[in-house]
């Protein structure tokens, strides 16, 4: 197959972007973005909740505190305190560094492996394991459900094309949590600096990629066990893990200081850990990802978190705007060309897939379906502080579902 993938752009930016965030860079492509008096978006007034939520400095300092205290007591006398996911990008390398370093814990480092690892993630992942003296546990996909399960999600015509890697992810940091009788899951993202979705570009549900599949798969996935989970991470799977199991999930760099320049250069220097090309590009596919975001659906996910950037103060407006719509330097052809000969798509299936009308995950059914009914006690719930906030505010308020 020839590589065809065209790297130039022709969108006239200053009329695609309409109307640009005073604050930040986003702007009207972004679906359901609104604009205060002040032209400020409705984005970085969630920024601003979230700040408020999740408190770094002092503030921060002491819950993550009380938190890891609480890990290293319910961990006493176990091999592992807690589970760290790993994927050999910055954020999850230095989040492994934080946990044993900083704190003291003793994690046991998961990754799950889809086939389209970039070499230089794996290699971060072994050394700073092996620098640190953890353990390292990669969970390996079936190659076969792998491959057909991004199969779905091209011809399904959403942009969350990855859907099928991260459920893979998330069911493996719960299965191995469980495994060892371990309560405590961490991953290494922050707000801060990555931003936040809407939800049409990205919707995260093992229910959502089951009706995908069966729609236009053909292969029967593997069923759904505590320890061997696959792809089975539904509402049913989270209730298991989560109530039955105990384990809980949290995001530390949330509460923490967190500055990636500096991040990079302690873990370049004593985890010699080395920057895979560019922020995502620790799996190859998300070559492929990038280019149909920007070609088929107009999404700019690194507008996003540019955006985070500019809002935490470690990027100016300017360079944010000026960065919006480009081309990300991962849309490489010869990786999206390799990708596409790996699944065994042919160029005349993906055209055909790429022209398809462009849908969502309300297209399919989804927990969101029997989410949506319940809107007004999800409300009362969050305003008695019984549900956090931020999830009636991101579902209902921020993107108006």
């Amino acid at each position: 197959m020839e590589t065809s993938y065209s790297i130039s752009s022709d969108l006239n930016l200053d009329s695609h972007r309409g109307q640009v965030c005073t604050r930040c860079c986003q702007d009207t492509s972004i679906p359901y973005i609104t604009f205060d008096k002040s032209g400020e978006c409705n984005y970085c007034h969630f920024h601003d909740m979230m700040e408020d939520i999740f408190p770094n400095g002092e503030k921060g300092l002491k819950i993550l505190t009380e938190l890891f205290a609480k890990v290293k007591k319910q961990g006493k006398g176990k091999k592992y305190d807690c589970v760290a996911g790993v994927s050999g990008g910055r954020d999850s390398i230095y989040l492994l560094y934080f946990l044993v370093k900083i704190w003291g814990l003793r994690p046991l480092a998961v990754h799950f492996d889809d086939w389209f690892d970039n070499p230089i993630a794996t290699d971060n992942m072994v050394k700073a394991c092996k620098i640190l003296g953890v353990d390292f546990r990669n969970v390996v996909s079936d190659w076969e459900e792998a491959k057909e399960l991004k199969i779905d999600f091209l011809k399904a015509s959403t942009p969350d094309m990855n859907m099928g890697t991260d459920i893979g992810i998330a069911s493996s940091l719960y299965s191995e949590a469980a495994k060892e009788g371990i309560k405590y899951v961490f991953i290494g993202q922050s707000f801060r600096t990555e931003g936040t979705k809407p939800l049409v570009w990205s919707f995260f549900d093992g229910d959502y990629l089951r009706d995908v599949h069966k729609k236009f798969g053909s292969l029967k996935l593997a069923k759904w066990s505590p320890y061997q989970p696959g792809y089975n991470f539904g509402v049913k799977e989270l209730f298991y893990y989560s109530f039955i199991k105990g384990i809980r999930t949290y995001t530390p760099l949330y509460y923490w200081d967190y500055i990636r320049p500096e991040a990079q250069k302690k873990i370049e220097e004593e985890l010699d850990w080395i920057y895979p090309g560019a922020h995502y590009f620790d799996d190859l596919y998300h070559s492929l990802i990038k280019y149909v975001h920007r070609v088929k659906f107009d999404v700019d996910m690194n507008m996003n978190s540019d955006a985070a950037l500019v809002r935490s103060g470690f990027l100016s407006r300017e360079e944010a705007i000026k960065r919006a719509h480009g081309i990300y330097k991962i849309e490489d052809p010869v990786v999206i060309d390799a990708c596409l000969k790996k699944l065994g798509v042919t160029k005349e299936q993906f055209e055909e897939w790429m022209a398809l009308p462009t849908k969502d995950f309300r297209d399919y059914n989804t927990m969101f379906n029997w989410i949506r009914p319940f809107r007004g006690v999800i409300k009362l719930l969050s305003k008695l502080n019984i549900i956090p906030k931020v999830v009636y505010y991101k579902y209902f308020v921020l993107n108006k579902l």
